[in-house]
């Protein structure tokens, strides 16, 4: 059974124990501890459709999608030669009225279909649907480096239970609020708000594992704490993360089996520990993934999933198969 939630993967699985990682990175390039709450926001490739509806136009009702048979899960990618991700966009490619050539999205399928946009009664034109404008919510930074580079999540961010395709992101600074416990079959997730003046940085990569992209030049990394990249192990450890305000907090947790399958993104068993952090929010929730999971002194990888029915266990993405994008 599998549940998948915006910015958090919620998951049943089983991980066999086997040796430890051989691990290959660039030791030209240095990399800095995150730990710290982020609103991410992404513009998806295509207006998801998520819904038709009827026109009032001058003579009478209509919906120009209806009749094409544009329905809810299908992308509008094109408007004739205007590229279309949101409903600015479809407004935008239809203000002019006449029959549009339009290029939707399908599952996998590309269709090309004709519709006239009709006039409603305050004089635009509509063609009759409702569109998602692109997604948003609270992740975790697992690491900056010296590039100008982050990484976080350390899972995608899916869309119709599809790994979005997005076409450009903003990171923005965000501070907790407050949180759901997790209990058992129900989730617990981390509430906060954006800080919308403070962009610090662009997203640029949404894929299995994680979401990638570049901070703004006047963002200062290089006070926060250097560190190395290293293998896990079974035994203690640590992950940093935030559930009050900006600053995140070392938290003790045990990593109770491994697996070293290359590309893998569930390395890690991860079981929470700490009591502070099992008695505020009953040990992972949703805002979590991307935390960063610390052993003998290394970042070795992030938290990514929370068993449905134990708050305190989750899984964890070794930082080579993370890093490796």
């Amino acid at each position: 059974m599998k549940k998948k939630i915006l910015l958090l993967i919620i998951l049943s699985f089983s991980i066999v124990l086997t040796s430890n990682f051989n691990f290959v990175y660039s030791e030209d390039v240095k990399y800095y501890l995150g730990g710290y709450p982020v609103g991410i926001e992404l513009t998806t490739r295509g207006a998801l459709v998520v819904g038709t509806c009827d026109v009032v136009a001058e003579n009478g009702v209509d919906s120009p999608s209806k009749k094409i048979g544009i329905s809810a899960g299908d992308r509008i990618m094109y408007i004739d030669s205007f590229e279309i991700n949101d409903a600015f966009d479809i407004e935008n490619a239809i203000k002019t009225g006449g029959e549009k050539t339009v290029i939707i999205k399908r599952n996998d399928e590309i269709i090309n279909c004709k519709l006239t946009p009709v006039k409603d009664m305050t004089g635009c034109y509509k063609i009759g649907v409702f569109v998602k404008n692109g997604i948003n919510g609270i992740g975790t930074i697992t690491y900056f480096n010296d590039r100008g580079d982050f990484a976080s999540l350390g899972h995608p961010v899916f869309l119709n239970d599809k790994i979005a395709e997005i076409k450009k992101g903003n990171l923005y600074f965000c501070s907790i609020t407050g949180f759901v416990k997790g209990e058992y079959s129900k989730p617990g997730e981390l509430k906060g708000v954006f800080i919308k003046d403070k962009i610090i940085g662009n997203i640029y990569k949404n894929q299995s594992n994680g979401v990638f992209g570049q901070l703004n030049q006047d963002y200062c990394y290089k006070n926060m704490r250097e560190v190395q990249l290293g293998d896990g192990l079974v035994g203690e450890a640590v992950i940093y993360t935030t559930i009050n305000g900006t600053a995140p907090k070392e938290y003790s947790v045990s990593i109770i089996k491994v697996d070293s399958k290359e590309g893998s993104l569930k390395n890690y068993v991860i079981k929470v520990t700490d009591k502070e952090l099992i008695s505020q929010t009953g040990g992972i929730v949703q805002g979590m993934s991307g935390s960063p999971i610390m052993q003998s002194g290394k970042l070795i990888g992030a938290i990514t999933h929370v068993f449905t029915n134990d708050p305190t266990r989750g899984f964890g993405i070794s930082i080579n198969n993370m890093i490796d994008n």
